[in-house]
C-alpha cells in the first residue's frame, strides 16, 4: 500500500543515514534532544495541552513553572520526555528489542505516571468513549486478547511488509482498540517510533497543525481503507530523515536546497497550487515545516523525468 516512489527516497535516504552512523556525540545529543522536545510537543498538544513548543523547552530543559499553565500540563510534558528517552535507551542498548504487550504497557505508564497513576500500566476495565469520535472502542473484556493479536500481528509480518506500512497500521490499531483509559494517542505515536527506530529511522513527529488530517486518516482507517494512513505517515518519516540528513556532511547544490513552493513554482514549469497537489500527494520529495511545504528543484526535475519516461 505504500507508494513505491515514497518508497524508495525512503529506502535510499535511510541508507545515507544508516551510512552515516556513528555521528559524533555532540551532533547525536543535539539532534535526540531537538526531536524528542519536538515530539513532546507536537504529540501532548494534538491531545490538548496548552504548552507551546518554547514552554514545552522551558519545563523539560530548564524546569521552569510556565504561569497560566496547569500542573497537568507540565506533568504530561516531563512524562512524555522520559518516555521518549526510555525508547532511545531501548534502541541504543538493545539491538533486537522484543516486541510485546509488556513494553507497550511500560510505554502508557511512563507516559500517564504523573496524571494517572491509579491505571497506569494497566489496561483499562471498563468501556469508554472517544469524545468527537464516531468510533467506538471495543468492550474491556476484549482488550487482553486484541492487544496479544495486535503483537503477534506486528511480528508476523515483519519479513513481508515495509516497516512503515507495519508502523502505521500498527499505530491504528492501537488507537482503535484504546487499551488504556489515558495515554492511547501518545502511547501509539511511541510505539510506532520504536517499530520505525528499530529499523533505523530517526524518531517522527506528527504535527500539530496536521492534527485535522491526522485524525481524518485514522478515521479512514477505522473502516480498512490505510492507504491515507500509511502516505501521511511516509511523509511524517520523510520529514523527520529530512531534518536529519541537513546535519550529514553532503556536496552542497543549489538545486538541492529546500524552498517554499511559493518559490519553486517561479522557477519550474508548474504552479504553486500544482506543486502543493503532487507534495499532498507525494509525487513529489516534500515536507511541511509549520504549515508551508517545501521542496527543491532537484525534486520536481526528478517528478518532470519521470513524467517524460512514462510517455
Amino acid at each position: 500500500m505504500l507508494d513505491k516512489q515514497i518508497q524508495k527516497r525512503l529506502d535510499d535516504k535511510l541508507k545515507i543515514i544508516k551510512n552515516a552512523r556513528p555521528l559524533p556525540p555532540t551532533v547525536i545529543a543535539k539532534l535526540k534532544e531537538q526531536f524528542a522536545i519536538d515530539m513532546t510537543y507536537n504529540s501532548n498538544a494534538i491531545e490538548g495541552n496548552r504548552l507551546t513548543l518554547k514552554e514545552t523547552y522551558w519545563v523539560i530543559s530548564e524546569g521552569i513553572t510556565v504561569k497560566g499553565k496547569s500542573l497537568k500540563d507540565h506533568l504530561e510534558a516531563k512524562d512524555h520526555y522520559s518516555a521518549i528517552n526510555y525508547l532511545y535507551e531501548l534502541i541504543e542498548h538493545n539491538k533486537r528489542v522484543t516486541i510485546s504487550e509488556h513494553l507497550v504497557r511500560s510505554l502508557q505508564q511512563i507516559i500517564v505516571s504523573e496524571t494517572d497513576s491509579k491505571h497506569a500500566g494497566s489496561y483499562r476495565d471498563g468501556n469508554v468513549f472517544i469524545t468527537g469520535s464516531k468510533h467506538v472502542p471495543p468492550d474491556a473484556y476484549e482488550v487482553p486478547k486484541l492487544m496479544n493479536d495486535l503483537i503477534l500481528w506486528v511480528r508476523s509480518k515483519s519479513k513481508t511488509m515495509h516497516m512503515v506500512e507495519i508502523a502505521a497500521i500498527a499505530h491504528h490499531k492501537l488507537v482503535f482498540i484504546h487499551p488504556f483509559f489515558d495515554g492511547n494517542g501518545r502511547t501509539a505515536r511511541l510505539f510506532m517510533n520504536l517499530l520505525l527506530m528499530h529499523e533505523g529511522y530517526p524518531l517522527v513527529v506528527i504535527l500539530k497543525n496536521d492534527r485535522k488530517k491526522y485524525y481524518d486518516v485514522l478515521q479512514k482507517a477505522d473502516s480498512g481503507n490505510y492507504k491515507p494512513l500509511i502516505m501521511f505517515i511516509a511523509q511524517a518519516v520523510e520529514r523527520t530523515a529530512n531534518i536529519y540528513l541537513k546535519v550529514l556532511p553532503q556536496t552542497k547544490s543549489s538545486t538541492n536546497k529546500l524552498l517554499p513552493l511559493s518559490v519553486i513554482a517561479k522557477k519550474a514549469p508548474y504552479s504553486e497550487k500544482y506543486l502543493n497537489l503532487l507534495a499532498r500527494y507525494g509525487k513529489i520529495e516534500a515536507h511541511k515545516e509549520g504549515r508551508i511545504w517545501l521542496t527543491t528543484m532537484d525534486a520536481v526535475k526528478d517528478y518532470q523525468a519521470a513524467r517524460q519516461r512514462k510517455r
